[in-house]
């Protein structure tokens, strides 16, 4: 995956998410609720990170103030189903824009802009994983952000 085109259909790219939503749920027998799927659609609004309180800020926007605990819970949930990655380092969330069939992606997070992509390394995540084996290490869960500047804000100097 790269970065999105400047002008991309980004209403059709939310529609693709909620879609493979419904069917992601489905397949694994759980519920995309009318709370979740608000949630996703939040976080799917760009491809810039966005935390908590600003989801719970937009969905207010848009009808009843959610409390935090449900936005959380539904993160939870969105996150467990491979529907948003979790930026660490921001403390904040980003739609997936494909599936990844359980496998990680790296996220490139621009320093200036703000845009993330998923960058799809099944071969660096199993050499890393080897790595932490040869170490005696259990690996429970993997996260890499590599952060620096887009294609577009690289131009720019």
């Amino acid at each position: 995956m790269s970065f999105p085109a400047t002008h991309h259909d980004h209403a059709h790219c939310t529609a693709e998410l909620l879609s493979r939503a419904e069917r992601t749920c489905e397949r694994r027998g759980s519920r995309l609720t009318g709370q979740r799927r608000d949630v996703l659609d939040c976080v799917a609004q760009s491809h810039l990170a966005v935390g908590a309180y600003d989801i719970i800020e937009r969905m207010a926007s848009r009808g009843p103030r959610p409390a935090p605990i449900t936005v959380y819970r539904a993160l939870d949930f969105l996150e467990a189903h491979g529907l948003v990655h979790k930026i660490e380092s921001r403390n904040a969330f980003i739609a997936c824009t494909h599936p990844h069939d359980g496998k990680p992606a790296a996220l490139l997070v621009c320093e200036r802009c703000g845009l993330v992509a998923e960058l799809d390394a099944p071969a660096a995540f199993a050499n890393l994983e080897a790595a932490a084996t040869e170490q005696g290490f259990h690996v429970h869960r993997r996260v890499v952000e590599l952060s620096g500047l887009c294609s577009a804000c690289g131009r720019e100097g």
